[in-house]
């Protein structure tokens, strides 16, 4: 929940002006893994392959997409 002292301070924020070029100097979204640009792939599973998906990624400590990532390196070598 959102109290009223954090909109005010938000409004006030937005009042008193944003610095475009901090703003511009922070980047935006996740970043890269490389020189690259990456590209998104949807991919269908099962509720069942999901789970196992997921597990497998908890017991080595990764991420569901580093997880993914790693199967497919696998399988392409």
């Amino acid at each position: 929940m959102v109290s009223e002292e954090q909109i005010r301070q938000w409004a006030d924020e937005a009042e008193a002006g944003y610095d475009v070029a901090e703003l511009k100097r922070r980047g935006r979204g996740r970043p890269g893994r490389g020189a690259e640009p990456m590209q998104v792939v949807a991919v269908r599973l099962t509720a069942e392959e999901l789970e196992a998906l997921d597990a497998a990624a908890a017991r080595h400590q990764v991420s569901r997409s580093e997880a993914i990532r790693a199967a497919l390196s696998h399988y392409a070598a």
